[in-house]
This record gives C-alpha cells, sequence and structure tokens, in this order.
C-alpha cells in the first residue's frame, strides 16, 4: 500500500472567518457604492438646467408670457422680470419640491 503524504489545509473554523469576513467587506462596499449612486443621482441637475435653457430661448423668441410658472418633473419653475439699477433682467428659478435644492439663473435683457 502506497504512502499517502499529509495534505496542509486550514481548518473548517478558519475558513467560516475568512468566508464571514469577506461577507462583511462585501456588505460595505455595496453599502458604500449605493450611497455614493443615489447622491449623484440626487444631485444631477442636467435636465433641469437643460429644460431652463429652453425655457429662455423660448421666452427670448416671444413663445411664453411673463411671469411665468410651471411644475417640470419634481420641479417647480418660475420667470420672473425685475430691473435693478435701471438694468431690465430676467431671473429663472427652479426649486426641487423634494430636496429643496434651488437652481437660479438671473439673464441681463437687452
Amino acid at each position: 500500500m502506497a504512502l499517502l503524504k499529509k495534505i496542509k489545509a486550514s481548518t473548517l473554523m478558519e475558513t467560516l472567518v475568512a468566508t464571514v469576513l469577506i461577507v462583511i467587506i462585501f456588505m460595505l462596499s455595496s453599502m458604500i457604492l449605493n450611497t455614493i449612486f443615489s447622491s449623484s443621482i440626487k444631485n444631477n441637475t442636467q435636465s433641469i438646467s437643460t429644460y431652463l435653457n429652453e425655457l429662455h430661448y423660448l421666452q427670448k423668441h416671444k413663445k411664453i408670457e411673463l411671469p411665468y410658472y410651471e411644475d417640470f418633473e419634481n420641479w417647480r419653475i418660475s420667470i420672473v422680470k425685475f430691473s435693478e439699477d435701471n438694468k431690465k433682467s430676467l431671473e429663472f428659478e427652479a426649486v426641487n419640491s423634494e430636496t429643496e435644492k434651488t437652481i437660479t439663473i438671473i439673464v441681463d435683457e437687452g
């Protein structure tokens, strides 16, 4: 009969500890990634900025009347005309109804 060589192996307890550590690291990294993705989605204002530029274009070509109020997705949009130091300006303001984030664009009329 042939002699069997003894193979070095880890115990069941070492394997369980390593598995638990890997699962904990995976859970922490997935929670961190979830937080990063959700905050980037909440802070994404590209669609409202594009829409405000479109409204500016429409106002410039006299397609909308001022004052102007509208709801776009979850944003409350207002366009008002005001004058400051004999200078006429337009204020485009968008307020997010969920996060209360405000985007304001002031354009000189001229």
